[in-house]
């Protein structure tokens, strides 16, 4: 086969002076919601160019469908059939979610509290031991029925009411993120609420659900309130945002005591609450957003602890207000501000404070007793690790739970009593098909990028991969949105490693590795600095014999994918290849269409380049789309999804059609368009392995090391 030519029909575009020609602006289905929803919508002739290429995608990866099995198999030994997490205990019941052999999606299961009295956790035959205390164990919901025969399934919140009668769950059968709410009577086991184009959703009280609502353009604008057993039609709006940039969430306090309600931008935010005990109530703002100011909120007792940027305390810190006057005036430091040390997360127990930080690319965990200074940090010794904060359920526990992991260590659950300093270990993930965390070694590196600043590197390679140069290397990185990649395991990338691939992460500005300086310099005129970034690794590896020029394959995905994209923009001899999924590549034009989801909302990212002539030439200076040369290119393999609300299924599309028309060589370009999924492609544990294995067989082969069986 020959790789599918789409059709050119220029249009012009004129913004502050500057006229564009877009060959491939056709690809934009008029009614891409519709589309979004039920890909058969698709107009014949977008459907045409996106199924040559998937076929012309199919053709050239036949030859790594044996390749593709092996890595499925391999993936699918390190995910434990039968699996089940930690019981989330409260009141009276302990609920756990639960895999059983080849099934794709959990059930949802609860048992008295008592049942779990003189069961170890850490013993193999838990499950044996409460099974034979087990004649009031009860099945809620079984999501493998659920999901039925949908092409697509992804589970959004699960959350039973407040009494125990009722469990709500919502789903999204479509990739749209658009998902629908059942609520199940528990003591009936029937449906008897269905709601429609859900974000998120709550409990308020045994009476009440609280949830954010999709307008028409897709964005979270409203928070309503739902009776149980009334016409979801007739639900009441507690909350409605008018300014397209802002989002909508809704949460409870771990007290039980205090709905919130919030209205983010990237840059900016307000938050609303009324007390659960009058349900109905009006809600009540703690403070009216405010340019730059950005604040959460947590319910203790008689006031609220606030994590905040307030006071150009730009790694955030944490506040405290009383409940019944939670204007700023009353604000007061209770953590301060310490520059370098990014305040992240924050939880509140009735007699503690929990909270996570980090400091030079590290995370740590911290608490304190309320009216005791004493600060508590909980420190760990790896190069270079990840760790997760998971508070229990009840308001008056002196316990919480933590994840550990790193890129050679499967993650680790504790729980940790903050009175005794005791840590326990409660679950250790297991690989099935084996695994020695002393087979790889991890590294946390610092690479000098173009302006002098040291970037974060995270490397895992196996004991036996030689670095003398030869290795290849697997590149990843993001750096937008502040958010940060952590230096986690995976059992997927451990096929490459096996094979004597270098596993990379690059840390890159964008992020909040180093705090919020480091996300900051990325945004709107900065974002070349993470491209920069990206190079300054690439480079590093090389120096140091982690790799070779061309033995690097780069991957990113969504805004990583313009990262990585804007970098093959700059010409270098690096990169052996590159695997972008859905990729954010057509920014400029994307940030001047103010009619999709997310483009009024990110303007505090990347700028407006509608209405300011200097966002337009900053982002028209890097956006991928319009900055590709008439000059060689690495191989490629480009993801989407029809359903993508994130970033569009053009982008991707219109990305390789200017690719094939511009660049000069017979490099390998696919194009792969899942015509059945959104954002996150593949659903269910063990489908969404074909999405790794084919990525990972593309790098293999441009690699030249297509083998099917590990090296190492």
């Amino acid at each position: 086969m020959s790789p599918p030519v789409a059709k050119r029909l220029p249009v012009q575009q004129t913004n502050h002076g500057v006229t564009r020609v877009d060959e491939y602006g056709w690809l934009r289905a008029t009614n891409w919601q519709d589309c979004a929803e039920d890909p058969t919508q698709l107009p014949a002739d977008i459907k045409a160019y996106l199924d040559a290429e998937n076929a012309w995608y199919e053709d050239a990866m036949a030859d790594t469908q044996v390749l593709q099995s092996t890595l499925i198999a391999e993936m699918r030994g390190r995910v434990q059939a039968n699996d089940e997490s930690l019981p989330d205990t409260e009141g009276l019941w302990c609920y756990q979610e639960r895999y059983r052999g080849d099934e794709e999606y959990p059930s949802y299961w609860r048992y008295p509290r008592d049942m779990s009295d003189g069961i170890d956790a850490n013993d193999k035959s838990t499950t044996n031991a409460r099974s034979a205390l087990s004649g009031t164990e009860q099945l809620l919901v079984d999501f493998n029925v659920e999901a039925g025969n949908h092409a697509y399934f992804e589970l959004g919140d699960v959350e039973y009411s407040p009494a125990h009668t009722h469990l709500l769950w919502s789903a999204d059968t479509s990739g749209s993120e658009r998902y629908t709410v059942t609520v199940r009577n528990l003591l009936t086991g029937k449906d008897e609420d269905v709601i429609s184009d859900v974000e998120s959703v709550v409990w308020g009280n045994e009476k009440f659900l609280f949830y954010t609502q999709l307008d028409a353009k897709h964005r979270p604008s409203k928070v309503l309130r739902h009776e149980l057993g009334t016409d979801p039609s007739n639900d009441q709006v507690v909350f409605e945002e008018t300014d397209p940039r802002f989002f909508c969430s809704v949460w409870v306090s771990l007290s039980k005591a205090c709905l919130f309600v919030s209205s983010d931008t990237d840059d900016q935010n307000e938050v609303w609450f009324l007390s659960t005990a009058d349900i109905c109530a009006e809600l009540k703002l703690i403070e009216p957003r405010t340019e730059h100011l950005e604040y959460s909120v947590e319910h203790q007792n008689a006031r609220f602890l606030i994590l905040t940027n307030a006071d150009d305390a730009v790694d955030f810190k944490i506040m405290e207000v009383p409940c019944h006057a939670p204007e700023r005036e009353n604000w007061i430091d209770w953590l301060p501000h310490q520059l370098g040390r990014m305040v992240l997360e924050v939880y509140t127990y009735r007699d503690w404070v929990m909270w996570l930080e980090r400091e030079h690319a590290l995370p740590r965990l911290c608490y304190c007793r309320v009216g005791n200074n004493d600060i508590q940090r909980i420190e760990f010794t790896e190069e270079a690790y990840a760790l997760s904060l998971e508070p229990l359920l009840e308001f008056d526990e002196q316990c919480f739970r933590f994840g550990y992991e790193s890129p050679s260590t499967p993650e680790q659950t504790y729980q940790y009593d903050m009175q005794s300093g005791l840590r326990v270990l409660l679950k250790e993930d297991v690989v099935p098909s084996g695994h020695n965390a002393k087979d790889y070694i991890v590294r946390r590196r610092y690479a000098q990028s173009a302006d002098g600043e040291q970037v974060p590197v995270t490397i895992l390679y196996h004991v036996n991969t030689p670095i003398n140069g030869t290795a290849p290397c697997w590149l990843t990185g993001y750096g937008a949105y502040g958010l940060s990649t952590p230096a986690a395991f995976s059992t997927t990338c451990l096929s490459l490693v096996n094979r004597g691939f270098v596993y990379v992460i690059a840390h890159v500005r964008g992020g909040q590795e180093k705090g919020r300086a480091w996300y900051e310099a990325a945004r709107f005129g900065g974002k070349p600095k993470s491209v920069d970034d990206l190079l300054a690794v690439g480079e590093y590896l090389v120096e140091q014999r982690y790799s070779n020029q061309g033995g690097i394959v780069l991957s990113g995905g969504s805004a990583g994918g313009l990262l990585v994209a804007a970098a093959l923009n700059r010409p270098s001899d690096l990169w052996g290849g590159a695997i972008v999924d859905v990729p954010f590549v057509d920014a400029l034009n994307t940030m001047l269409d103010d009619s999709l989801p997310l483009t009024p909302a990110e303007w505090s990212q990347w700028g407006n380049p509608i209405d300011s002539e200097q966002a337009f030439h900053d982002i028209r200076g890097y956006s991928p789309y319009d900055n590709i040369q008439a000059r060689v290119y690495p191989p490629m393999l480009v993801t989407a999804g029809v359903s993508d609300p994130r970033v569009t299924y053009w982008e991707p599309a219109k990305w390789v059609a200017r690719h094939r028309h511009l660049r000069s060589d017979d490099n390998l370009l696919l194009l792969k368009t899942n015509m059945h999924s959104g954002h996150f492609g593949q659903t269910g544990r063990y489908a969404s392995l074909a999405d790794y294995a084919v990525e990972q067989a593309f790098a293999l082969m441009v690699m030249g090391c297509d083998n099917t069986t590990r090296d190492l």
